[in-house]
């Protein structure tokens, strides 16, 4: 059998209910209540491809590296800096300023939050990758019409139409990967488009710096970066409904024959892949898992900052005593940071089948620069003082740490489904929150949001401690349940393997 690291239950053994007598003739579940994969290569494993023959398609899935991973950042990228357009242009002419500008940033995660439910259960209706490119061809005309709103009610509709229409990515991006990626290779593919969260600080900096530069009188700056963000969003969804795959089963790239590889690659995973029917147990069962519940509560104390910083980083680095073209440049340095951390992350993660401590890894050098911002205030050592702003950027792994511990260890699509959601409006609630982390009342030094941020994170260390422990436990717990199984029937190792192969692609959750 395949356990866990000592930290993570990477998945849970499925072990059949049916009476000791049941045979292997009989059937773990029918077809229909099965997921899409279970319909193309059966219950178990009837195809055994030759050593030669998987290290070519390990090859050929290296080329789909060049598709998958790419699109996914490229989506990421263009979703991010399109979430971040409001910071660069609040210091290049927008309209709304004081509390009206705080609300403006809320109505993006009101929006997201409102629609997190509602498009999880319409995207298990429909092919992933299609229902995800509609999407950002909507919002890049969206962004388009933040170039003629020029009130606070306009651009607060507009931002939360936003927020609905960039809901859907997250998840769907995470359950692609869970799909044609196996546990060990997730968080590495997961980081590689969530790294373009630093990326985009340090694109949209330079961009906006240079926007900046802008002399005429025809528009405002901000709106020449709303036509750009706009644009590119276009061209991107575009992208995506002409080659981003929605699952292995449809995915153009392979012959039939490499994609009954691909998914017996992936069968002793468990993860499952994709299911048209919606399962009520499977929520259930979501929602009286504990673990839910310490995933909800890290996501939430991950984003109250991030909801804070993402919109007010170049205002707190301006009132260091720069100008609006210096902070563009100098605030770029923590998005590099946020890369290098991700990739870092994701790497490790992978490594060792841990999720959890490196969101620890990330986050202790997060409090270190939130502290230096609070304890260098009024020294007027600027060069401290960036140099805390470029440690807090570690904080922006933290959450594709969750996003991989939710692919790895989460069966069943519903479930699935459901947990992505969670963590969605998790990171919703988080976020409307941190909006209001930084009041108008506290500029220029924002000293309680900071020393908020700095406790926030001291008590997500906590929590990832215990998320951890807990996973252990039950790690302990689950295999000598599953040895005591194997005793009670008098399986011998084939058996137990053919029990997992059996229930992959059943679209059983991990406790079921």
């Amino acid at each position: 059998m395949t356990f866990a690291t000592d930290s993570e239950v990477a998945d849970v053994e499925k072990i059949p209910q049916a009476n000791d007598s049941a045979s292997y003739d009989d059937p773990l579940v029918s077809i229909a209540e099965g997921d899409e994969a279970l319909q193309l290569v059966g219950a178990e494993a009837k195809e055994h491809f030759s050593d030669e023959y998987n290290r070519r398609l390990r090859r050929k899935l290296v080329r789909s590296d060049l598709v998958i991973p790419p699109i996914s950042a490229a989506v990421y990228f263009t979703q991010f800096l399109d979430k971040t357009s409001l910071n660069y242009a609040s210091i290049m002419g927008f309209p709304v300023v004081g509390q009206d500008y705080n609300l403006v940033t809320m109505a993006f995660f009101i929006g997201y939050l409102v629609w997190q439910f509602p498009t999880a259960y319409i995207s298990q209706r429909m092919r992933l990758g299609k229902y995800l490119g509609a999407n950002i061809l909507v919002w890049g005309v969206v962004l388009l019409l933040h170039s003629v709103a020029n009130s606070f009610g306009a651009f607060f509709a507009l931002r939360f139409i936003l927020g609905m229409c960039e809901s859907c990515v997250a998840p769907i991006l995470i359950l692609i990967v869970s799909m044609f990626y196996k546990k060990d290779e997730q968080a590495s593919r997961i980081a590689y488009f969530y790294m373009m969260l630093g990326a985009t600080q340090i694109f949209g900096g330079f961009v906006a710096y240079g926007i900046s530069f802008y002399g005429g009188k025809a528009l405002p700056p901000y709106k020449i970066v709303y036509f750009l963000l706009g644009g590119l969003a276009i061209a991107i969804g575009i992208c995506v409904l002409v080659w981003l795959p929605d699952s292995p089963v449809h995915a153009r790239m392979l012959t039939r024959e490499e994609r009954i590889a691909v998914l017996e690659r992936v069968r002793n995973d468990q993860g499952g892949t994709e299911s048209k029917k919606f399962k009520r147990e499977q929520v259930v069962e979501t929602f009286l898992d504990a673990r839910t519940w310490l995933i909800v509560l890290a996501t939430v104390l991950s984003n109250i900052p991030s909801g804070g910083l993402t919109n007010f980083s170049n205002i707190i680095i301006k009132d260091f005593g720069y100008s609006s073209q210096q902070t563009l440049v100098l605030a770029t340095p923590a998005g590099a940071v946020g890369v290098v951390t991700t990739v870092l992350c994701g790497w490790y993660s992978d490594r060792t089948g841990e999720r959890m401590l490196p969101i620890i890894f990330a986050t202790v050098p997060t409090i270190v620069g939130v502290a230096l911002l609070i304890g260098f205030n009024d020294s007027g050592q600027r060069g401290v003082l960036l140099f805390g702003t470029y440690l807090i950027g570690t904080y922006m792994s933290s959450l594709a740490s969750i996003y991989a511990y939710n692919a790895s260890n989460t069966s069943g699509y519903t479930k699935k489904l459901t947990i992505n959601a969670l963590t969605l409006v998790s990171y919703c609630v988080g976020s409307i929150i941190g909006t209001e982390i930084f009041p108008p009342k506290d500029a220029p030094n924002y000293i309680p949001g900071k020393t908020a941020i700095m406790i926030i994170f001291t008590v997500q260390l906590v929590v990832a401690f215990f998320l951890r422990r807990t996973n252990y436990l039950l790690n302990i717990k689950r295999k000598a349940r599953l040895e005591e199984e194997k005793i009670r029937r008098g399986w011998t190792e084939t058996d137990m393997q053919r029990e997992r192969e059996r229930s992959a692609f059943a679209d059983l959750t991990d406790k079921q």
